[in-house]
């Protein structure tokens, strides 16, 4: 009796912490779920801002405005395109090491930029466009060069998959077309003028015997 109470009460504790285990994953999937959409959400906002600073202000302040949102939007199309890519492709480790080394010069520039915006020395910003300018133009073509591979890539697989399934299915189609009769042909009988001969009627008494018939029994000589 006590052995079978020891074992309700081990798989008692053992359903609670399985219980426990699948809340705790619930939580932080649906955490991480939050996370991801609040980030969204947030770079939505910042994009629609810039873009309004960019229509809105003017002289370097609007300048500053579209570098930034030049600049965010290179990378993060890059960062999509290798996220799909490296899904299928595992060629594109190298890539995306790269990527997150140009990322990284990429946040850096990003925080120089915003320090900017609320710099009211029309003067000092005049003076550092330029440095900034070419730095912004630097890593989006290193960004927009490294996106435009990756699909190019992507696209010539795809081609290359594609010829080789066309040539796949004619080759199966030509085996299609291309048959043999399983039996004899089937040819028409040459039709003779004449009438064939009546066959000749069988006499009873040589008609087949069948198995379930009973031969006939002797008659008896008294």
């Amino acid at each position: 009796m006590e052995a079978v109470i020891a074992v309700f009460a081990l798989l008692f504790v053992l359903f609670i912490g399985l219980g426990v285990y699948a809340t705790v994953k619930a939580v932080g999937a649906a955490k991480r779920g939050v996370d991801r959409t609040v980030a969204q959400a947030r770079r939505t906002v910042e994009d629609h801002t810039l873009r309004a600073k960019s229509f809105v202000q003017t002289g370097p302040a609007a300048e500053i405005a579209q570098l930034r949102l030049k600049l965010r939007t290179s990378l993060r199309a890059t960062q999509e395109a290798l996220r799909v890519g490296a899904a299928e492709d595992e060629s594109l480790k190298e890539s995306l090491g790269l990527f997150e080394r140009l990322s990284a010069h990429g946040h850096e520039l990003d925080a120089d930029l915003r320090r900017l915006e609320s710099e009211p020395d029309r003067t000092e910003l005049a003076t550092c466009l330029p440095e900034l300018r070419d730095r912004t133009a630097r890593i989006t073509r290193s960004a927009d060069s490294l996106r435009r591979a990756v699909r190019d890539r992507a696209r010539r697989f795809g081609d290359d998959d594609l010829s080789a399934l066309s040539s796949q299915i004619d080759i199966e189609a030509d085996a299609l077309r291309h048959w043999t009769p399983s039996g004899p042909s089937q040819t028409s009988p040459a039709w003779s003028s004449e009438e064939p001969a009546p066959q000749a009627i069988t006499p009873p008494s040589r008609r087949p015997a069948y198995p379930w018939q009973k031969k006939a029994r002797p008659e008896s000589t008294a």
